[in-house]
């Protein structure tokens, strides 16, 4: 049998994320294996249609990966009734009207983080994806990897007891551009432009939080420019408006009505000596753990070993080996490709999805939460959203 088409309009895929998550790992994937399986066996093919504003680096990404159409016309991709999704990976600062225009013109949304630059955007946004009727999503990937699906297995069988903090070290140092290559875009790093940490990562600790260790809260934060001069990708200095790291401690609700203390830490300004570019430690009173990207470490209440504080003697006790690795249950495979796939199934056969535009807006929601205990010097209240 014939799988099921899906016309599938994809904006701002040439940027490094849209192009080798969404695209080339997601959907041109999915196009290999034939599709995507819906729940009675039949399968759904995504045909894209790629948009985007350079005409030359748009066809040359659509032939290097066998896909037959392309175009910079937007306002002609919205008006064919037979391509029903449209999906945006462009800058943020945009994404509001695209996402509005989609859904005007009847199709469903779904789209990177955030999902605006602003709280009164990312509300006005789910509020009208909400009243539409269609289907709506915004990316949450990270709730997809291996290392925090085995966490919050953990957390499910109820390993960590009373959970009680947490703490997300995230980042790695990107160069300046005057002596090494940068490798990150410029444009990260200009506040005018959508840059900066706190917009660009803490709407990702929102839902991490939110979903594995209990309901956001609080939060105290504090950004930094700790490096305000950078190298653009022509080689010219600019002046870095943007904040490069922030510090940030919140409360939590956890999911047994606990109270549980989350520290992150993200950073672009950071060299790293840890697991992985971001590590996740949850101490609870039966348990910790700690996951990165993939894996995930676990240390019970029986096998807590007895350290002794002696400043004179050179620590004989090899803390890294004190720790047993959670084992992959199951073939892991990429998170932006089986969001994609929940986001078609919920799309096709209406299947249960939870990953919205207004979770969406939460994200933006402590992003602002952040800025403001930032300008302010002070705790802010994370109070529910109302849509």
């Amino acid at each position: 049998m014939n799988p099921q088409r899906l016309g599938l309009i994809m904006h701002g895929v040439t940027g490094r994320m849209g192009m080798n998550q969404h695209l080339i790992r997601s959907i041109v994937a999915l196009r290999k294996e034939g599709g995507v399986k819906l729940s009675n066996g039949t399968r759904v093919m995504p045909d894209p249609i790629l948009i985007g504003r350079d005409a030359t680096k748009i066809e040359a990404l659509a032939r290097a990966h066998g896909i037959e159409r392309f175009g910079t016309n937007l306002e002609a991709a919205l008006a064919n009734k037979d391509d029903t999704v449209f999906f945006d990976a462009g800058t943020t600062q945009m994404r509001p009207t695209l996402l509005a225009k989609a859904i005007r013109a009847g199709k469903h949304v779904y789209c990177e983080k955030p999902i605006a630059t602003n709280l009164n955007e990312a509300v006005e946004i789910a509020r009208l994806a909400q009243s539409s009727g269609l289907k709506h999503g915004a990316v949450q990937d990270k709730l997809f990897l291996p290392g925090l699906r085995k966490l919050d297995m953990l957390r499910r069988a109820g390993f960590f007891g009373q959970m009680l903090s947490v703490r997300i070290e995230f980042g790695y140092w990107v160069f300046e551009g005057d002596l090494q290559p940068i490798q990150r875009p410029s444009w990260n790093y200009r506040s005018e432009d959508g840059g900066g940490i706190i917009l660009d990562m803490i709407c990702h600790w929102r839902y991490v939080l939110d979903n594995l260790f209990g309901q956001v809260q609080s939060i105290s934060c504090i950004g930094a420019t700790h490096i305000p001069q950078r190298w653009d990708e022509a080689g010219k200095p600019y002046t870095a408006t943007a904040d490069d790291a922030s510090y940030a401690t919140l409360e939590l609700k956890g999911h047994q009505g606990e109270r549980v203390i989350a520290q992150v830490n993200s950073s672009w300004t950071t060299r790293v000596r840890r697991d992985d570019l971001v590590t996740f430690h949850v101490d609870g009173t039966h348990g910790s753990a700690v996951a990165g990207l993939t894996d995930c470490r676990a240390q019970s209440r029986v096998n807590t070993p007895r350290p002794v504080w002696n400043p004179d003697v050179r620590q004989t006790m090899s803390f890294m080996d004190q720790w047993q690795d959670v084992p992959d249950t199951e073939t892991y495979d990429n998170g932006f490709k089986i969001q994609w796939e929940h986001f078609i199934r919920h799309v096709v056969e209406d299947a249960p999805y939870r990953w919205t535009l207004p979770e969406g807006a939460k994200g933006v929601q402590l992003v602002e939460a952040a800025l403001q205990s930032w300008k302010e010097r002070r705790w802010v209240d994370v109070p529910q959203i109302a849509l």
